[in-house]
């Protein structure tokens, strides 16, 4: 007989009404908090998943990138020994997941949840650990996004704050570009003005370029 997981779902409101989320990531996130083992972790395949739901492992894959890049997840890998052949991948909660449950209901649950289904290998591109991004870097996101935040204002601003949101280390530096735009939402700028700042963002980025030849 096929094994399921035992225990229930969580999906917090923080990831529920996440609209950067497609509802299917959301699915994900509340089949991965499923899966926790004591320690907080699942280390379920893509392959397991894509079986789950029936949709390919690319799909997949495309699902974790969202709760990654949105900062919910984040993924980290073990190796075979002396090799660089990846042995298995944890899938880790960041944020809006389960907390302990005071009661010692949730995490009591966690002992017994380290079912076999999380027992296998997958290979994923995606890395939990937060890279502070460059100039060149904001400044392409933001013109592939068409908006009008400037990089080097946005890379000033984190870097004043040692790329903390709060008190806590950011965990995905384009959902805080997105966070930007909706703040900037509100505020009307005529086409001339978005032009300006996209322009200002090209100026930089051919900038660098010239500073990486020298």
């Amino acid at each position: 007989m096929k094994e399921q997981p035992n225990y229930y779902a969580i999906i917090s409101a923080e990831v529920r009404y996440d609209e950067n989320l497609t509802a299917n990531a959301k699915l994900l996130y509340a089949e991965i908090t499923a899966l926790l083992n004591m320690n907080g972790e699942c280390f379920a395949t893509n392959k397991y998943f894509s079986s789950l739901y029936k949709k390919s492992i690319v799909t997949i894959s495309k699902w974790i990138s969202e709760l990654v890049s949105n900062g919910y997840v984040s993924t980290y890998y073990t190796y075979k020994g002396g090799t660089k052949e990846i042995d298995r991948r944890y899938i880790r909660i960041l944020k809006g997941g389960i907390k302990e449950n005071e009661k010692g209901g949730i995490k009591e649950n966690f002992k017994d949840n380290n079912t076999s289904i999380n027992t296998n290998t997958t290979y994923s591109n995606n890395k939990g650990r937060f890279k502070k991004p460059t100039i060149l870097e904001i400044s392409n996101y933001c013109i592939e996004r068409k908006n009008n935040i400037d990089a080097e204002t946005f890379y000033d601003f984190y870097e004043s704050k040692d790329w903390k949101i709060g008190k806590n280390k950011m965990k995905a530096w384009k959902a805080c570009v997105r966070t930007w735009e909706k703040r900037n939402t509100n505020k009307p700028q005529g086409i001339s003005k978005i032009h300006q700042h996209l322009q200002k963002n090209i100026n930089v980025k051919e900038k660098l370029k010239q500073q990486f030849k020298q």
